[in-house]
């Protein structure tokens, strides 16, 4: 597997291991309206701070990491809106290496920090505590519909 820089260039390939892992178990998102998925992966990939990192192998896109770049007061870090790796090598060290990966890319970039979003009943949580991310018990997460 290669880290890549990804680009709107590979919007059809983001696309396509974005649906296939996260329309299946355990979250069953409804991404069906093709606009709205263009949309949202334009919304993390097409802005000027945008970081799209993905891992590639001879069979494509393997994983991804679509998030931006801010520049905090504790230096810049990396905001994650969506991490993945294609559901059939879950659980094979993939996801592990992948993120290992990019945290190396990071610091090559000056950036010294992830921070991300999951839900506690996820799989996700358990794995980035193994990888060694922290709850932030200051912080809580806001949000209003309607």
């Amino acid at each position: 597997m290669e880290l890549v820089r990804l680009s709107v260039d590979d919007i059809d390939s983001i696309k396509e291991l974005f649906v296939s892992v996260f329309t299946g178990p355990p979250w069953y998102d409804d991404w069906s309206d093709e606009e709205q998925l263009d949309a949202y992966i334009m919304d993390l990939i097409g802005c000027f701070n945008s970081l799209a990192l993905g891992y590639k192998d001879e069979n494509g896109l393997q994983a991804i990491a679509l998030g931006r770049t801010k520049h905090w007061y504790k230096k810049t870090e990396l905001f994650i809106d969506e991490l993945c790796v294609r559901t059939k090598l879950q659980g094979q060290g993939i996801g592990k290496k992948f993120l290992e990966e990019v945290e190396e890319y990071l610091k090559g970039q000056d950036i010294h920090g992830i921070f991300l979003l999951t839900e506690r009943n996820m799989p996700a949580y358990n794995f980035y505590k193994k990888m060694g991310f922290e709850e932030e018990s200051e912080s809580v997460a806001f949000s209003k519909r309607f």
